[in-house]
């Protein structure tokens, strides 16, 4: 796995909804424009939807949940990315991980950060 990470001046707790709330994943993900799941509970194990900017509908199941810390998914059957948050200091550090065979997705996980942050720093925008 190939790692992007970014400091935010935001605590954890914040960061960590914002990386499980669906509801904020087209906001800073720039390859989702939408996601369902089936249940009410993202954890592991959980299986869904999520639409790419063209309208596709892809399945995912969560791979790896830790509350608090991390996430993964399998998308389409392919293990994807990684997701997490770390506190540091009086905000945290969040990053996101790309498969060794992927590393041309790593610009858009930069994006995803920069995203995040802009949320952390103003849930309402």
């Amino acid at each position: 796995m190939t790692v992007v990470s970014r400091r935010i001046a935001a605590p954890s707790d914040e960061v960590w909804r914002i990386l499980v709330d669906l509801d904020y994943w087209p906001r800073w993900g720039p390859t989702v424009s939408r996601a369902e799941i089936d249940g009410d509970l993202l954890t592991l194990g959980t299986t869904g939807r999520v639409w790419t900017p063209v309208g596709i509908p892809l399945p995912f199941t969560i791979t790896e949940f830790v509350p608090g810390v991390r996430w993964a998914w399998r998308v389409a059957g392919v293990d994807a990315t990684k997701h997490g948050v770390d506190p540091d200091g009086d905000g945290c550090r969040v990053w996101m991980s790309a498969p060794w065979w992927a590393p041309a997705y790593l610009p858009v996980l930069a994006i995803a950060l920069r995203r995040i942050d802009q949320l952390a720093s103003n849930p309402d925008a």
